[in-house]
């Protein structure tokens, strides 16, 4: 449990004696220091604290899943409790929301305001009673006092202190004030709050469990407001509070809090409650290695959600920000975080937010799905966005077949869901023309491109590529085989030709996959006529209306490029 090292709190009602203030003065002049260790019992119990007063940003995120891990890996309970003492920033819509993003990043909490649980309730606008409570008990204790100062006042003692170059803390005027002059101000109605006695002299000290040993001069501080004069408790004491009532084993938290637990472990101290166990985590910083802010572009959950993230992803990447497993996997599932996650483990340094990695780490999770679920992700996306359509007569594609082809082929070029629509709109367009006339298609038409589209146009008129393509990936390959024979040209002298053809693109998927997938696209009646969905016996009849020979002038008037064609 914690310990005070130095100095015995001597409880005072309100004032003491004249006799006895020099005597208080001396003593509260020794030394005072604290150190942090686990409460009583062995069960972990954390929290994840937020403030409903916007979005959940990645920072609270990522806090919220280490208090998750740890009590997972723990075997401990995961508390969610709703800090709405700001009232006038507080509402239910970001409260409903933050519920909501934590639901989908799937950190499941044992005691909530939603389910309840022994401590409740779990929102702090609803234990204003208790608040009022050990307030109280401060107060008869002599912890705190009466301060009837007016903010005129305190703002004349601050810039007092400014001109004698010390800190801005509060000057002590009702600290030693007389029973008759507190029982004068309170006969006139005079508005006060509540205060905290501070040692004016030692430390405060504790072991960090990410930052190690970490401590603080009692003589920066001054005597703080715990209630105000509306009655309202301020944040330090409310979370103080709520803490050691709730039994909360560990507060693992963002640094910006490191500061807060000066005020927070001398309130412990003078309620008698055991302080918990500490860990601060670092901020999660910008690439310019500012603090993370709008300003750098999506930093909330809600939107990393709508545009099309996986919740799986972002769990991974936020473990992955300060903390790894000490080898190089980076690829995690939320069970084998629980298994590895250990506090030792998290930097005390910032970690840098890298929209590309995440990016590209949930491509890795969305190609890890199993194969039906991705199809069923991709071919509902595909509806929705009118590519594919629902239709209630009887189709070719009626096993979907068309949806799964389509999902295997293009998924090694998808990082994000909604990046399926342009994949799969690519597919199915036919720029030919414009892939013609580019730089890149320059030196594909130079290498004689009209003498492979009349083969290519004899071979579809006879039936033969038609053929080739009904007995699928064998047919094709097989068939390709033959015509590079016919015109001895293989390897890119082939294929770039044959692709820039069919498909009317310079770069695309796996050729054979991507022609089998357009045959099949003009058959199943599962694509939208509206897609922009050229057919293949409409891209023949594109293909047999190009003026080659205009074509050729063009491009051998046009100057070199230094594009190079890849394959």
């Amino acid at each position: 449990m914690a310990s005070l090292v130095g100095l015995r709190i001597r409880a005072f009602p309100h004032a003491p004696p004249l006799c006895l203030r020099s005597r208080l003065i001396s003593v509260r002049r020794r030394s005072f220091a604290v150190s942090a260790s686990s409460p009583a019992g062995n069960e972990v119990r954390v929290r994840f604290a937020p403030s409903p007063t916007g979005n959940l940003h990645v920072g609270g995120a990522r806090t919220a899943l280490f208090n998750y891990l740890f009590a997972r890996s723990k075997g401990g309970k995961f508390v969610l409790r709703i800090e709405d003492t700001d009232l006038e920033r507080s509402t239910k819509k970001s409260e409903e929301a933050l519920v909501n993003d934590l639901t989908w990043l799937g950190l499941n909490w044992d005691e909530g305001p939603d389910m309840g649980g022994d401590y409740g309730p779990y929102r702090q606008s609803e234990r204003n009673a208790l608040y009022k409570q050990y307030a109280e008990q401060l107060l008869e204790s002599g912890a705190v006092y009466r301060c009837f100062c007016s903010n005129e006042e305190l703002e004349e003692m601050k810039e007092r202190a400014k001109q004698m170059q010390l800190p801005p803390v509060y000057m002590g005027k009702w600290a030693t004030a007389s029973e008759a002059e507190i029982e004068a101000e309170l006969a006139k109605g005079t508005p006060y709050t509540y205060r905290f006695r501070v040692p004016p002299e030692g430390s405060l000290k504790i072991n960090d469990l990410i930052r190690g040993e970490v401590s603080w001069n009692l003589n920066t501080l001054g005597d703080f407001v715990i209630m105000r004069s509306n009655g309202q408790p301020v944040y330090n004491f409310c979370v103080t509070v709520d803490d050691a009532t709730m039994h909360i084993s560990h507060v693992i938290r963002a640094e910006e809090h490191l500061p807060n637990t000066l005020r927070q472990a001398l309130i412990y101290k003078a309620l008698g409650f055991p302080m918990p166990t500490f860990a601060h985590v670092s901020l999660i910083l910008a690439p310019d290695k500012s603090k993370l802010s709008k300003r750098h572009g999506a930093t909330s959950v809600g939107q990393f959600k709508e545009m099309g993230y996986l919740p799986q992803a972002m769990v991974n990447y936020l473990a992955l920000l300060g903390w790894g497993d000490g080898t190089e996997n980076e690829f995690f599932r939320v069970d084998e975080l629980v298994e590895k996650f250990t506090l030792d483990r998290v930097n005390k340094s910032g970690a840098v937010f890298d929209s590309v990695k995440l990016k590209w780490m949930n491509g890795l999770h969305l190609r890890s799905l199993p194969q039906d679920e991705l199809v069923k992700i991709f071919e509902d996306r595909w509806k929705s966005v009118g590519i594919l359509v629902d239709s209630d007569g009887i189709l070719v594609d009626s096993d979907g077949t068309f949806a799964k082809e389509a999902t295997e082929l293009l998924k090694d070029g998808i990082d994000l869901i909604p990046e399926a629509d342009t994949a799969l709109s690519n597919l199915l367009s036919y720029p030919l023309h414009t892939t013609l006339t580019s730089a890149g298609g320059k030196p594909i038409v130079q290498d004689k491109l009209s003498e492979v589209a009349s083969g290519l146009i004899s071979a579809y008129d006879s039936g033969e590529l038609l053929a080739a393509l009904d007995e699928g990936h064998a047919g094709w390959q097989k068939w390709v085989k033959s015509f590079g024979k016919s015109l001895k040209r293989k390897g890119k002298g082939l294929f770039m030709p044959l692709r820039v053809l069919l498909t009317g693109k310079v770069h695309g998927p796996e050729m054979g996959g991507s022609i089998s997938l357009i045959y099949k696209a003009g058959q199943c009646g599962s694509v939208n006529p509206q897609s922009g969905f050229v057919s293949l016996d409409e891209r023949f009849k594109i293909l047999k209306e190009v003026d080659w020979d205009s074509l050729n002038e063009k491009t051998e008037a046009q100057p070199e490029s230094v594009a190079t064609v890849t394959h």
